[in-house]
């Protein structure tokens, strides 16, 4: 079966890549991000494409590891390679760019049949410098750092360099320029502007310059993002906004920053561009403030919005195995004005369920980290004489998706699609679709037997996608899926639907009882991103509902009612 899913993923792939072209640079159109009826999609080639994600270890993108990565991806089913440019080898000496890594990169992942997300290590690292070049490092009154409020430099770039921010916007637009001439087959999908811009250890700069704008009034366009009406026209941050001035300060300060190194990189090759967050506690926000102060966390959102129009979306890295946590931070980056988008993530047995939960919030991609063979800040991964053991999740996740990718991503931005992950105690789920309803149940589809082990994992996640009235692709790992009529909207409206229970879903319609039966359920596969029938389900396939188990299967079902 894998070795089925890798061919399929190939050959869909040479699509994307082998059509000839008369003109070079018209061939692809440029990948853009469009937004319908408050959902989004990232064209690609002219439609709707799905990022099925991993992202390599921070040094993975040198010529000698390289040979270290694609094996990887490949294992994986993974369409798009993310991985860092990092400004230190880029930009050795001042004014003189480097190219040599950008092309090797680009020159592979064709190769493979796999698109780039470039990370633009650049003035901003995890809060840190570290990826500046060495002659800014040796210049440290040019290139200075934040100021904590004991008049310290702290190990965090200072927003307020004025010199950082320039040399940054002309290494940045030069790398944008590049790539507009070197990429005309659009390998690369979209930019990271900087890594988890913010400053650890002081809440804002304290700096002269930061000091002086502290103390003075609030931008307009801020006030307008935040719903703010001061006082008066000169009411400073901390009249305005109280315990939160420093907080949204700094956010302004740094938005403004890397949204002219994003503009500089866009008037040079408009890609999409997108900052990520290290994100806050989404259930219980820290005061006193202990997290990234000032990258994009979602209490700053509208404040980045404004400050730093050149950035498409704003993204969560999401490093939690808590429930509650991971589906709070979904849902708080899914918005009318933003994409949904995970650029990193944890690729753990537990948390590889909400890659459904992304999908049903109309993501258009997902990318978890450190998924390559080179050396990795996670030993523990590293199972003795299993050595795919850290990829299996997400490999299990995209040898499903990959073959049908692209249906999965324009029924999603058609909003056809729905997708769920298990909760943690197991609780069914309904998903609704006009006249039908989906019920997903967990525990491989038995709940209506007792669970030997009250205790395990929950693994389980289902995705349905309506094709028509009565049709359905269906698919998921460790669930059951069925259907039950959920009547017209005039009869919900009415509130005289009464579900039934039993062998087969049913409800009673102004006191008429109707039952759902299954007309046809398909088994198949995808080929070249179309269903290829292989047989039809019934009896005990089908009786107790539609059974999902750890291996990949996609259903198309038709139901009706009697």
């Amino acid at each position: 079966m894998k070795a089925f899913m890798i061919a399929a993923v190939l050959a869909a792939s040479m699509i994307v890549f082998a059509a000839p072209a008369p003109a070079p640079m018209t061939a692809h159109p440029i990948p853009s991000l469009v937004q319908k009826d408050g959902r989004y999609a990232l064209l690609v080639d002219g439609a709707p494409y799905l990022m099925l994600g991993a992202q390599s270890n921070n040094s993975s993108n040198w010529p000698a590891t390289l040979p270290e990565v694609w094996p990887a991806i490949e294992y994986l089913h993974a369409n798009t390679l993310e991985t860092p440019i990092y400004w230190e080898q880029f930009e050795p000496k001042q004014g003189q760019f480097d190219y040599s890594a950008v092309d090797t990169v680009l020159a592979q992942a064709r190769a493979h049949r796999v698109h780039l997300v470039l990370l633009w290590f650049g003035t901003w690292k995890n809060g840190s410098q570290h990826y500046m070049p060495e002659w800014m490092k040796l210049d440290p009154q040019r290139y200075f750092h934040v100021t904590n409020k004991n008049g310290e430099y702290i190990d965090s770039p200072s927003p307020f360099a004025t010199a950082s921010m320039e040399a940054d916007k002309r290494a940045f637009g030069a790398l944008m320029r590049h790539l507009k001439q070197a990429d005309s087959e659009r390998t690369v999908l979209m930019v990271q502007v900087e890594n988890e811009t913010g400053t650890y250890g002081s809440v804002r700069d304290y700096c002269p310059e930061a000091n002086k704008l502290f103390d003075g009034p609030v931008p307009p366009e801020i006030l307008k993002a935040m719903g703010k009406t001061p006082a008066t026209p000169d009411a400073n941050w901390e009249t305005v906004f109280g315990p939160e001035a420093e907080v949204y300060f700094h956010a302004w300060a740094i938005a403004k920053y890397v949204g002219e190194v994003a503009a500089a990189g866009k008037a040079a090759y408009p890609l999409p561009l997108y900052v990520n967050a290290a994100l806050r506690d989404p259930l219980t926000p820290e005061v006193p403030v202990t997290y990234e102060s000032g990258g994009p966390t979602d209490n700053v959102i509208p404040i980045w919005k404004a400050e730093a129009p050149a950035i498409d979306i704003l993204a969560p890295d999401i490093y939690m195995s808590n429930t509650a946590a991971y589906l709070k931070v979904l849902d708080l980056y899914h918005r009318p004005d933003n994409a949904l988008f995970i650029p990193e993530t944890s690729g753990g047995v537990r948390e590889a369920r909400f890659f459904f939960s992304a999908l049903g919030l109309q993501a258009i991609g997902y990318s978890p980290f450190g998924l390559d063979y080179t050396r990795t800040n996670h030993p523990e991964r590293m199972v003795p004489n299993e050595p795919n053991a850290f990829l299996d999740p997400t490999a299990q996740n995209y040898g499903l998706i990959a073959p049908m990718m692209r249906d999965i991503a324009k029924l999603n931005f058609e909003g056809k699609l729905q997708a769920k992950a298990e909760l943690d105690d197991a609780s069914t789920q309904t998903l609704h679709f006009g006249y039908w309803d989906a019920v997903v149940t967990y525990g491989g589809g038995r709940r209506r037997m007792a669970i030997a082990n009250q205790n395990r994992e929950p693994l389980g996640r289902a995705l349905v996608a309506q094709l028509g009235d009565n049709q359905f692709l269906v698919t998921g790992f460790d669930c059951s899926v069925d259907f039950r009529p959920a009547g017209t909207d005039e009869q919900r409206k009415a509130g005289n639907i009464v579900l039934g229970t039993g062998q087969t879903p049913s409800a009673e319609f102004d006191g008429k009882r109707v039952h759902r039966q299954f007309l046809r359920v398909e088994e198949g596969t995808y080929e070249n991103g179309a269903f290829k029938f292989r047989r039809i389900l019934n009896g005990d396939q089908t009786d107790w509902g539609l059974n999902f188990s750890s291996e990949p299967e996609v259903l198309r079902v038709s139901v009706a009612t009697y």
